[in-house]
Order: C-alpha cells, then sequence, then structure tokens
C-alpha cells in the first residue's frame, strides 16, 4: 500500500464518531454562545466587558441585594418596642454588612433606586451614610433629588433641613435646589414659603428656568392665587426664550379648571 495514500486518506476523511474526543466535544459545545446568558442578564457584574454608553444603566448584583436587604429591614413589623429594636438592630446590621461593602458608584445607585422606588425612610439614612464616606464630596444634585423626594411625600421639615445643609457644606443653591424646595413648599400649600423662596432665589443672581415656572404658575392657578400666578407669568419675559409660546405650553398641558357653581 502507498503511505502517501495513507496518509492523505487519513487526513482527508474524519474520524469515526465513535473516535471523537471527548474533551473535543466539549470544547465545541462551549464554545456556542448560551442564549440564556446572553440576553437574559438583568443585573451588572464587574470586570466585564465595558457596554455601550447608549445602554439602559443596571444595577449590580451587590446593590440590588443591599436595596432588597434594607426594604426587608425597614418592614419587618414593630407592633411592639421590643420588635422596634430589632428592626433597628436589622437596619444596622445591613448598613454594617452589605451597605459597608459596596463601592461608590454602588452606594449611589441603591440610593438612586430608593429615590426611584420612594422608599424616602431609608434614602435618608442612606444619604447620611453616604455624607460619611471618605470619598464624599457635597453634591447639589444629591440635595436636589433628597429635597425632591421629601417635597413629594409632604415632608417640609426634612426638606428645609436638607436645603438649609446646602449652605452649611459650602455649596451655593443652584436654579434645581430652589425650584424643589419651591415646589415642596407648594405640595403643602404654603404659598408665602414658596414665594420667599422664589424672591431669594432671583435675588442670589440665580436664574428661575422652565421648570421653575410650570411648577409655580400650575401650582399659584390651582390654589387661585390669580394676581401672583399673573406676575410669575410676567417675569417669564425675562427669564424665559420665547415667553408667550411657552406659557401657552404649560397653559394647553395644564389647563385651568372650571369652577362649577350650584344652582
Amino acid at each position: 500500500m502507498d503511505a502517501s495514500r495513507f496518509c492523505y486518506s487519513s487526513i482527508s476523511r474524519p474520524p469515526p464518531p465513535c473516535f471523537l474526543d471527548k474533551s473535543h466535544t466539549l470544547l465545541n459545545h462551549l464554545a456556542k454562545p448560551i442564549p440564556s446568558l446572553c440576553t437574559g442578564i438583568r443585573c451588572g457584574l464587574r470586570g466585564g466587558p465595558r457596554k455601550p454608553l447608549w445602554r439602559k444603566h443596571v444595577l449590580s448584583t451587590e446593590a440590588i441585594q443591599a436595596v432588597q436587604a434594607l426594604k426587608l429591614a425597614k418592614s419587618f413589623p414593630s407592633r411592639s418596642s421590643i420588635a422596634s429594636i430589632d428592626r433597628d438592630d436589622r437596619m444596622t446590621a445591613v448598613f454594617n454588612g452589605r451597605i459597608a461593602r459596596l463601592l461608590k458608584n454602588d452606594l449611589l445607585d441603591v440610593l438612586k433606586e430608593l429615590h426611584r422606588q420612594n422608599e424616602w425612610e431609608v434614602a435618608l439614612q442612606v444619604f447620611d451614610f453616604i455624607k460619611k464616606e471618605v470619598w464624599y464630596k457635597p453634591n447639589l444634585s444629591l440635595y436636589s433629588d433628597m429635597i425632591l423626594m421629601m417635597g413629594k411625600n409632604k415632608f417640609i421639615q426634612e426638606a428645609e433641613k436638607l436645603f438649609a445643609e446646602v449652605e452649611k457644606v459650602g455649596l451655593r443653591p443652584d436654579t434645581r435646589v430652589y425650584t424643589e424646595i419651591i415646589g415642596a413648599y407648594l405640595k403643602v400649600g404654603d404659598v408665602d414659603k414658596a414665594m420667599e423662596i422664589y424672591k431669594l432665589m432671583k435675588d442670589s443672581g440665580c436664574d428661575p428656568d422652565k421648570l421653575t415656572f410650570t411648577i409655580l404658575v400650575r401650582n399659584l392657578e390651582k390654589a387661585r392665587k390669580m394676581d401672583i400666578a399673573s406676575a410669575v407669568r410676567k417675569d417669564c419675559e425675562q427669564f424665559v426664550e420665547s415667553p408667550e409660546k411657552f406659557l401657552e405650553e404649560v397653559d394647553k398641558k395644564y389647563p385651568k379648571k372650571r369652577s362649577l357653581r350650584r344652582v
């Protein structure tokens, strides 16, 4: 038999299935993409490939577990003083454990997620924890988010404390901080205080924006403070580009409710 023919034939023909190396088959199997792993991941993993900027931000596994642990500890029943103490102990354990181990970005993500879920009580505790971290620097955006949350839930005293704290930590309130505290006062019906902050805002050289005017006009007219609302509308000419068009959009989006008189 020709040796060259034997070699050629052996190479060109695939070996029978029974002679396939098991490790070779396993490697081929692992090389194939697994749909459930490629498309079913819902939380980010540290150390993975950098995702494109246009993809939606997702929480890490650690951040998700931290949020769940905080909510679980908070939900512990407090029907008695002993149960209340147990709940506080559970919260302390979570902060000393899961929260203390989080990286900076994960900790900030936990605060954002609590804000999204309107978990204001736990969010306050997490914010206090963040402020004690060595890497923390006072941030207007965080204060704005917290004031917004307190105002949304009508906890005006907490919103006032946060607003006062802004200057205490060496920051100067910006347009959004002023707007959020104005909205918080209007949420509880304190028009006088809201207008006091609005005046302070302008006197400090901080210009109100479209969101500021939208919140003021909508809530003032809702409270039947038409004279004050008219003055605010006039201010739009100074601070807003194309004020007439802007106010038309506000009126269209938030139409005035007609009062019905009983006969």
